[in-house]
């Protein structure tokens, strides 16, 4: 026989009454499907999941409900926006009568293997990314976001770089008659290069927001963001591809606003995705402290206007 045992949660709620936004859990421990590119990968990942507590009279939600509907349905297929849809209403069937409204979170590593500049070779590089599902009112919003590394050389760095070179050169040579190749051999000395504009690793964090019947396509959104930088960070290097990313960078000085632009007019081109919001920060090699732009697809409306990262919980 089934022992009985008791339900606290089922008893009469005697303490203050009131409801609670979001009551859930968070850190769970999930192996996932991820397929984008035609490729299928089980990825672990940590999740966050809740229902609002719209019952005053109600001690609290039934937690292990949604962790046994996450357990089934988060890993037997890939997760897109109709996937995660379907489990935030599964949520909401589990808490009929307590709740109204669902949300829904998974953070993982997304693994790419990327190409070098010229060499012949490949190596892994990862991106951390968020999927995030919200049922509010009978209303669904999906959102993915995805931090991507990259260089930046200061322009002003740059400019004032080129200054001393100038008059490194006038000092060195001044009423000289030159020949071609002593200036040849000049630059190649290291009085040739007597001062480098400074750079440091930057990061793109993009945050989009998807319509219900899109794909997920991690890897597009990747491309598309390392194509709108021009530089971004490298796994496997040889020396050939040193020199190109040191070109790479020559060719695209950036202070934090300009890549954000790049970024915006590369989002605004692109009709897939109902909304944008972009952060990059510069992590500076001049100061202690960090260089950041944020812009959003309505710059006036914007769909996020708070400039601390994207946590809502």
């Amino acid at each position: 026989m089934t022992k009985h045992m008791p339900d606290i949660a089922c008893q009469p709620h005697q303490g203050p009454q009131g409801k609670l936004n979001w009551v859930g859990m968070s850190g769970i421990e999930l192996p996932i499907l991820i397929s984008t590119a035609n490729i299928h990968r089980e990825l672990s990942s940590q999740v966050q999941a809740y229902v609002s507590l719209d019952d005053p009279m109600s001690k609290g939600i039934h937690m292990s409900r949604l962790y046994l509907i996450l357990d089934e349905m988060g890993s037997e297929e890939p997760l897109s926006p109709q996937r995660i849809e379907a489990i935030l209403k599964a949520f909401l069937a589990s808490h009929q009568g307590l709740s109204n409204q669902a949300f829904v979170e998974f953070q993982f590593d997304y693994y790419e293997r990327r190409k070098s500049l010229k060499s012949d070779n490949s190596g892994w590089k990862h991106y951390p990314t968020i999927l995030r599902g919200e049922l509010r009112n009978g209303q669904f919003e999906c959102e993915i976001s995805i931090t991507v590394p990259y260089s930046s050389t200061c322009p002003c760095s740059a400019a004032l770089s080129r200054q001393l070179i100038q008059e490194a050169f006038e000092a060195q040579f001044a009423k000289q008659t030159l020949d071609y190749q002593t200036v040849v051999d000049w630059l190649g000395s290291p009085e040739g290069i007597c001062a480098t504009p400074h750079s440091q690793r930057s990061y793109a964090q993009v945050k989009l927001k998807l319509a219900n019947e899109q794909s997920l396509d991690i890897s597009g959104v990747i491309n598309a963001i390392e194509d709108a930088v021009q530089t971004p960070v490298q796994a496997t290097v040889k020396r050939e591809d040193e020199q190109e990313f040191a070109r790479l960078n020559a060719s695209n000085l950036m202070f934090c606003e300009d890549a954000a632009r790049r970024l915006q007019a590369q989002f605004l081109t692109n009709d897939h995705f109902q909304d944008f919001w972009i952060r990059v920060n510069h992590l500076e090699s001049l100061h202690p402290h960090d260089a950041v732009a944020i812009v959003t697809k309505g710059v006036e409306g914007g769909y996020i206007q708070d400039p601390n990262l994207m946590d809502r919980l």
